[in-house]
């Protein structure tokens, strides 16, 4: 018999590559959105190619692909305006993501709350 601790930890245990599908699906945009936001924002994503070519993103290329989208879909950035932000402040982009993220979760849990009452 297995030992349940540890199905348990590979259940819980994050994804280490993600397919462009996987991607698409996580981020909720077209598969062809996420295959030219690689190309063009090459500097900051950088998938890797299994033996068929196709794109392979680690979790750090996701997170990345969240601020690009931000930038674009949520501040309505140009493509250039996206890339000229994330060459000039990075880190901060990316602690807004995550903290829209976390009100995001917050406004889902609070929904659920009033839901219940």
């Amino acid at each position: 018999m297995e030992n349940p601790l540890f199905l348990l930890s590979l259940h819980t245990m994050a994804k280490m590559i993600y397919t462009m599908g996987e991607a698409a699906e996580i981020l909720g945009e077209n598969v062809s959105a996420i295959r030219y936001w690689s190309n063009y924002f090459e500097r900051f994503v950088k998938p890797e190619r299994n033996g068929k070519g196709n794109r392979l993103f680690h979790p750090e290329d996701i997170e990345v692909l969240k601020q690009i989208q931000y930038l674009l879909k949520t501040k309505g950035m140009t493509l250039e305006g996206a890339m000229a932000v994330l060459k000039e402040d990075h880190r901060g982009v990316e602690s807004k993501v995550k903290a829209l993220a976390i009100l995001k979760d917050i406004k889902a849990d609070l929904e659920a709350v009033r839901a219940i009452l």
